[in-house]
């Protein structure tokens, strides 16, 4: 039942949630890869630097020294206070997610309320995640510009388990779409596909931009093979052409629910987050996406 070969042990679905309009999204897809996979999610919010309060300040100037005293007992005063409405604010985010998730049926739930950066959260708590879902945008995202999440590059770079990112609004995942780019990781992405009850009876897209020749399109092959023997129901897709583009169009003009890249990628997808191309998919595409390394 590991959605990578060998992790069995690895049970918890990490839902990340914030304040953003995507914690609703982020936990109803905990909730959905929790029955998929009969795991049990642990929800975590992560209190930022800045949310807590004892960013720097510049004590520089014409202040006395009884001065400077006062101001930094009011500067305290004040870092208290907000550390004080962040964990209640944080609170409030955990219970609202528990409380989602077991209406939606998930019977485990834990919970944890941290201080920190939530890409350090994430790599900490690794050995006990078999999946980590987070938002494409948090709270300091600007829609009208489309940015991807502050942390979302962080988070990607540093998860050693698999990565759901949730869109603004969860819907029943119908089919979806593996970006096949003809290189090593994209086999080892089918293996793991194999192995994971995740989307076993999800019809599947396996898509390549390029040109499907040499061990690329033998890859290729191989791959439509291994799926089908897992009981993958499987058609496959090549285009030309520049594949943030083309992949982007062919989600939106086939309907798919969901989008499976590697956290590495080949020829045209390099590194994902520090690689352009990948992340232009992930911002293009109004679909969630499963990066598995």
């Amino acid at each position: 039942m590991a959605i990578i070969p060998g992790e069995e042990t690895m049970q918890t679905i990490l839902a990340c949630v914030d304040g953003s309009t995507y914690g609703k999204s982020v936990t109803d897809h905990a909730a959905w890869a929790a029955t998929r996979l009969a795991a049990p999610v642990e929800v975590v919010h992560a209190i930022g630097r800045r949310e807590a309060g004892g960013g720097a300040f510049d004590m520089s100037g014409n202040l006395d020294l009884d001065e400077r005293s006062l101001l930094m007992n009011e500067l305290s005063e004040l870092d208290e206070k907000r550390a004080k409405i962040a964990m209640k604010r944080g609170r409030v985010v955990i219970d609202e997610a528990v409380a989602r998730l077991k209406a939606a049926g998930v019977s485990e739930v834990t919970e944890k309320l941290r201080h920190g950066d939530i890409a350090d959260t994430i790599a900490d708590l690794a050995e006990e995640t078999r999946l980590v879902v987070v938002g494409k945008r948090g709270e300091a995202a600007d829609f009208a510009k489309g940015h991807l999440g502050s942390n979302l590059e962080r988070v990607a770079r540093s998860a050693k388990r698999p990565l759901l990112i949730a869109s603004r609004a969860f819907r029943p995942i119908g089919k979806f779409l593996v970006a096949f780019d003809g290189g090593k990781s994209s086999a080892q992405i089918v293996e793991r596909l194999f192995a994971s009850p995740l989307l076993k009876d999800v019809p599947c897209q396996l898509f390549m931009v390029g040109e499907p020749s040499g061990d690329a399109g033998q890859r290729l092959h191989e791959a439509e093979k291994r799926l089908r023997t897992a009981g993958y129901a499987v058609s496959v897709h090549v285009e030309e052409g520049d594949a943030e583009e083309v992949i982007a169009k062919k989600v939106e003009r086939d309907g798919i629910d969901l989008v499976v890249m590697g956290a590495y990628g080949h020829s045209r997808i390099r590194t994902f987050i520090v690689g352009s191309t990948t992340t232009e998919i992930i911002r293009r595409c109004a679909v969630p996406a499963l990066i598995i390394r």
